[in-house]
Formats: C-alpha cells, structure tokens, sequence
C-alpha cells in the first residue's frame, strides 16, 4: 500500500519566515494588532501587513504572504487576510482568509488559500491523537469486543478485530501494531489542510482537518481527523455534533447528525439529524433519521427512516426499513447481546428481531422474533412471522427482482474517489461463500425430511418453522443456484480472454481446468465486503502472530492480494466441488461430462431468469394500480400508470433480463459447439 497522508503537519521551521520591520510593527498596531511579543511573530518573504486588522498575537505566529482575492458563497469577493481572531502559537499559509473567531486558534498548522470565518474556538489542548486510539465498544455495550480506529482502518481489520477473541495471541499482536500507528499521529499541534472552509462554527478542539474539507455550520467537533483530500473531499454540515472521531474521505455529514466514539469510513453519508455511538461504519454507508448504537456496519449498509434503531448488530449490504429495531438483552445481566445480519440481508418495515439471532445472507426479515434463531445455511430466505411463530422460507430470494437489483445497484453506487480504498469490496451474489451455505442448506432440508417425514406439514429448526411447500422450494431454488454458479465458474475457466473456446482436444481442455493451488479448498469467509478463503485469513492472523506481519500497510497489502486473487481461488474452490455436485472429478472430466453440466447450467440461468421475469411482472398487475388515475376510470388508471412507470416490455429491467436469458443461451450454445468438436 501506498500511504497517501494528508494531514501530517509541516515543520514550522522548515518554511522560511523573517521578523517584522519596524515599520510593519507599527502598521498593526494601527490596524488595531496586538502582540505578546513582536519578535514572536514572523513573516514570509512578500508578506504585507494592509489585511492584517484587529489581531492579537500569541506564541510564536507565522504568517505567509495575502496577495489574493478570496470568493465566498454567494459570489462575495474579499482578499486574503486576518481580521479580529485571537492566534496562539498558529502558522498561517499563503493567502488564507481568517476573520470573526469569537475566542482564539491555538497550537494549528493551517494550509494555504484555507478560509475560517465566523467560528468560536479553534485548538489543540496538550497532547492529542485526533481520534486516533479511541476504543469502539462495538457489538457488545459493555464492552469485550472494542475496536481501536485509527486513520487507515478497515473493514476487514475491524471484523477479525472484533470477532476473533478466540485467538488472544492475535489480538495482543494486532493491538501492539496499531498502538505503533497511533503514537505516530500523536502531537500538540493540530493541522488544517490547504483550500479548506471554515465557516459559522462553534467549538473545533484537537481536530485534524485535510485538504479541501468544507465544514459550515458544525456545532462542535472534538478529538478526530477529518480524512479530506482534493480526489475526496469531505462535507461536514449545519448542527453537526462529533466526538472521538474519524472521517475519512469523500463523506458527508450533514444536518443535525451527532456521532460519538464512531468511525466512519470512505464514501459514507449521515444526515437528518442521525445519531450513532460506540459504532463503525464502512464504504458507502447512509445513516438518516433514525439511531445507532454499538453496531458494525459493513459496506453499503443503510438506513433511512425515523424510529429505526440498529443496536449490537453486524451488517453489510443490508436496508433496514422503517420501525426495524432490535434488543441487546433480555432484562438479566445486561445489554450483553449480539447479532448478525449476513451480508444482502434485509429488514422490512416494523421488523424486530431479539439477539442474539443469526439471519442467512440475502434473507428478508418481516415481523417480530424473538426465538433466537440461527439460519446462516440457509441464505436467500424469507423470515416472516405468523402468529408470533417465526417461519422460514428457504432460497426464495434467489428468485426476487429485488435480490437482483441491489446486486446490481452496488457497484454503482461506489462513492469512492479516493486514490487509496481500504475496503476491499466483493459484489458477488453468488460466490464460494453463498454457494457453501446452499450445499450445506441442501443437506439440511435433505435431513430435514428424512428426521420427519415426507408428508410432514411442517418441519422445526433452530427455532423456526419450515412448511412442507418452502422445503420442497428450497431445494429446488438452492440446486438451481449451485448448478449457476457452478456452471459459471466452468465457462469461465473454459472461456479464452478473447472470449473463444480455442482448446482442441480433450487434454487442452483438461489442462485448463487444472486448478492454480490448494488455496481456496475448504471454508470461505465473508469478513465484512471480502470474501476469501478462510485458511487466508487464518494465515494472516499467524503471521501477525508471529510477527512476519508487522505494520498496518503490510496487513492492508495481504488483504488486496485475496482480493486480487479471487477468481483463482474461486475455481479451486469449484474444482473440489465438482465431485460432490456432479459426479465429476474436473481432472478427469470428458467432452461429454462438460456438454451436460453446460446443459444443465443453461437450464438453471434460463429457469432463474424465468421467475425474476415473473416476478417483475408482479409489479404491474391491478393491485400495483392502485393510486394512479386519480377521479378517472380504469382505462384513465392505466394512461396514467403507464406515462408515469411505463409498460411492463420496455422497462429497463425487464430487458434487462430477456437480454440476460438470450446472451446466456447464445454462450452456452458456443460452449457446446466447441466440446461437439473434441
């Protein structure tokens, strides 16, 4: 990794600054300036005292030159310049416009063409970590499981350091990194990057602030770095409350929203008077309205609404409606509870779950529930509630037009510009990690009905309920996913980089399907946005352990090399399955072999794309009508209907999906001509 720091003082010393003349000293002091003492105070060459009024000088100042103009909102033209602000021991760079500070600036390094007006207290006082080495006592209240947030954290650091307990020598190792790291920001002065504004603030005390960060507004803000650059700058907004912080780059925080003991990571934005402590927040997080409290919150995770409380639970991905809340104890020793929303999981309007609880990834929780259920190899599912019975239903998610488009909205919604990106982020819906819970969700449902019976109404697991129809169609939708991605993992491999399938007899193919390593074979883990084999992860805990790994660019680096590898251990992780899922050993896998699994691989896309096609329709039958045709008749309903979301053939994801099902057919026809020829 390549360390981008924007907000590392510069030595004072090391810019070149003169004493006042005599006669400069007597033009502040008819501009209304005083000094403790005038030879305290120090200039850059070309420096000229005309803008320099009413200003008390403390410490040791230094002062660049004020030769520009400066245009403020509005289109109001003023120069550059110092006007009624008390400065303690301050650098000032070139062209900087300063005016209005209700009480002083002490003990800040303040960057060129940077404009603070009308605000109350700008300092450092003693020595200060800006945020750095605060503890976030996250997912458990009381603490156990904190997370030290520094400048450069992850998500995936985050996670193995708050989850990982288990391994003490692990956590020892990493704690000793990351103390390294923060005494390294530690200082007495504060810094102000260049080309940023400061405006109609109160209190700023112990705050770094990075090049062209804009702050209006902001009540108080104490203890943290604003991680602003010019490729990401940040938006700190009106009422903004923020202690023991850091922000980093291309967020905003606007309108009200107060955070405590919080990190928020690149791209994220809070607002409308949003409140969280005690939590982390990862790439491209929302947070509106409602509250969080000791939470994880992994890439993507958002929430809009009023009354929606997220508490002592880890998320990525996820939507939480509104009214979802949760509770972290049960009246007993405390808020001591914790839960976890797998990644893509979902929270409809009203929700409630009581933790601890574990839901699947990409499920839908609808109603109360407060069983404790555990139903992470069982993804893709629908929670709901029936008279205060939690019911389950297995897989059909994969099958939801909404499942399909936020994986197809996320990538899209990547608010990062940042030259440097610490999460490393996987989009994939359907990847090792999925697909392993689908295997051992088959066999679970498999299980299932042998234990009670085929004709059994229902089935009990892990405190919920199973109809005898959800099992039937979670079998068939898990099946249906594994021979999907299955099959897509052996196209691909298959496939030249030009698109071709160029091999001409049975042993090129097999030599392709040869895989890279044994890296990959065994369990996968999504470790907040990526997803690696877990053996990764494991030796990366050993070798920090052990001390081969022993700075935070090192970590940050072993995580970008799963990331970048990924696809290579995905098909080593494919080629272990193959057996199990077709009978086949890829080492050994005949033309013909290939031909049927491509075969039932086009079955399986096709028969997928088939129901989001169905359930898109859903969304234009008569009951979606309802409300359009205001005082008209039916035929006035769907006139208005249509002008306002159009016809169900020409909506944009409707084709989408024929324009999936003919491109997958038409490759999965190539495939087959290309292994008929071997």
């Amino acid at each position: 990794m390549t360390k981008i720091c924007y907000l590392c003082s510069p030595k004072r010393n090391s810019m070149k600054h003169r004493n006042l003349t005599s006669s400069e000293i007597s033009q502040l002091q008819a501009q209304g300036c005083t000094a403790a003492n005038w030879s305290d105070v120090r200039v850059a060459d070309g420096f000229c005292a005309d803008y320099i009024r009413r200003v008390s000088f403390c410490g040791t100042v230094l002062l660049g030159t004020f030769n520009k103009d400066v245009t403020l909102a509005g289109g109001i033209v003023r120069h550059s310049g110092i006007e009624d602000a008390t400065l303690f021991d301050v650098t000032v760079g070139d062209d900087c416009l300063i005016r209005s500070v209700r009480r002083h600036i002490a003990r800040y390094d303040i960057g060129a063409r940077t404009v603070i007006d009308s605000i109350g207290l700008l300092a450092v006082d003693g020595e200060c970590t800006f945020g750095n080495g605060v503890k976030v006592s996250v997912l458990n209240e009381t603490g156990g499981r904190e997370v030290i947030i520094h400048d450069t954290l992850s998500s995936h650091e985050a996670y193995m350091t708050a989850l990982y307990r288990h391994r003490p020598a692990f956590i020892d190792a990493i704690g000793a990194i990351i103390t390294r790291s923060v005494d390294a920001v530690r200082s007495n002065r504060g810094t102000i990057g260049q080309d940023c504004l400061i405006t109609d603030c109160g209190d700023i005390i112990g705050v770094r602030i990075g090049d062209c960060c804009k702050i209006s507004g902001a009540s108080s803000l104490k203890n943290g770095s604003i991680l602003s650059n010019a490729s990401a700058p940040v938006y700190i907004g009106k009422s903004v409350d923020c202690e023991d912080f850091i922000i980093s780059s291309n967020s905003s925080i606007t309108d009200g929203a107060m955070l405590t003991r919080c990190f928020v990571g690149q791209a994220c934005h809070f607002g409308h008077g949003y409140s969280a402590s005690d939590s982390l927040f990862f790439s491209n997080c929302q947070g509106e309205n409602g509250e969080a409290c000791a939470i994880f919150a992994g890439p993507y995770t958002v929430t809009h609404h009023k009354s929606t409380l997220l508490i002592a639970g880890m998320f990525s991905f996820m939507n939480a409606g509104s009214g979802s809340n949760q509770s972290n104890h049960m009246y007993k020793l405390g808020p001591i509870h914790q839960g976890t929303l797998e990644r893509g999981a979902k929270t409809s309007s009203d929700s409630y779950i009581l933790w601890p609880a574990r839901v699947g990834a990409f499920s839908l929780v609808m109603g109360r529930h407060v069983t404790h259920s555990d139903t992470t190899n069982l993804p893709f599912s629908y929670l709901i509630e029936k008279g205060e019975t939690s019911y389950l239903a297995p897989g059909v998610n994969l099958r939801s037009v909404g499942t399909i488009r936020d994986a197809k909205k996320w990538p899209k919604r990547d608010g990062r510009t940042d030259p440097v990106q610490y999460d490393f982020i996987n989009y994939n819906l359907l990847s090792p990690f999925t697909i392993q819970k689908m295997l051992k969700g088959v066999k679970t449902l498999e299980n299932l009905r042998y234990a009670s019976g085929e004709l059994s109404d229902s089935y009990s697991f892990h405190s919920v309920k199973i109809t005898n129809s959800a099992l039937h169609r979670g079998l068939e939708m898990y099946r249906t996913g594994i021979l999907k991605f299955m099959g897509n993992s052996l196209i691909s491999r298959l496939q030249d980089k030009d698109g071709g399938f160029s091999f001409s007899s049975e042993e090129q193919m097999r030599a392709r399907l040869l895989p890279d390593s044994r890296i990959g074979r065994g369990e996968w883990v999504d470790i907040s946005g990526l997803i690696a084999p877990k053996s990764e992860i494991e030796a990366l805990m050993t070798a920090i352990e052990n001390g081969r790994v022993s700075t935070l660019e090192q970590i940050h680096e072993a995580f970008k090399t799963m990331a970048d590898n990924y696809y290579s251990y995905e098909w080593n992780w494919a080629c272990d399955k193959f057996p199990e899922v077709f009978g086949v050993d890829p080492e050994k896998m005949t033309a013909q072999d290939a031909i049927r699994i491509v075969g039932e691989w086009k079955e399986a896309v096709v028969g997928l794309d088939r129901m989001l096609y169905d359930d898109a329709r859903k969304e234009f039958n008569l009951a979606s009508k309802t409300g359009f045709g205001a005082d008209g008749d039916r035929v006035q309903k769907e006139i208005d209907f249509e002008q306002v979301r159009g016809d169900f053939e020409n909506n944009s994801f409707v084709k989408s999906v024929l324009e999936h099902i003919r491109a997958k057919s038409e490759l999965g026809d190539r495939v087959i001509e290309a292994l008929k020829k071997l």
